[in-house]
């Protein structure tokens, strides 16, 4: 993946897989989610859970592509990371893989948009959050 980027290991667990000893296919949507969060709190420094309960921003996914290369299994510790494609108005597209090694896993195209929770209505990206994501772009850059 080439960009800024935010990564993380993750290790495969016997409750991510199934009959078939390979990850089931919407762990991974889990283990991605789990990598937003983390994006947020680690990489953007805002506090994924503070944005949402605190302040009132829905953050839901719009659209998703995912494309499944290979199977992961358990016991492997994969990297999982994270780059920003596009910021628009109301919404961010993320480009999200899972790697194992040199070998591509799943690769994920995911758009979210800011929402009030309040009304459930899409509202432009908050100033504080595109700063966030305009900032660690350009300090992961570098």
């Amino acid at each position: 993946m080439s960009g800024t980027v935010f990564e993380r290991e993750a290790l495969i667990r016997f409750s991510h897989c199934d009959p078939a000893g390979i990850v089931f296919f919407p762990q991974y949507l889990v283990m991605f989610n789990g990598l937003v969060e983390d994006w947020f709190d680690q990489g953007l420094r805002l506090g994924y859970a503070h944005v949402v309960r605190d302040l009132g921003i829905g953050l839901p996914t719009v659209a998703l592509e995912c494309v499944f290369s290979a199977p992961s299994r358990m016991g492997e510790r994969v990297v999982l990371d994270l780059a920003v494609r596009r910021l628009g108005g109301k919404s961010f597209t993320l480009d999200l893989s899972c790697r194992y090694g040199d070998e591509l896993r799943v690769k994920i195209t995911q758009v979210l948009v800011t929402t009030d929770l309040a009304t459930h209505k899409s509202i432009a990206i908050p100033a504080f959050l595109r700063t966030a994501i305009e900032g660690f772009q350009a300090q992961n850059a570098a």
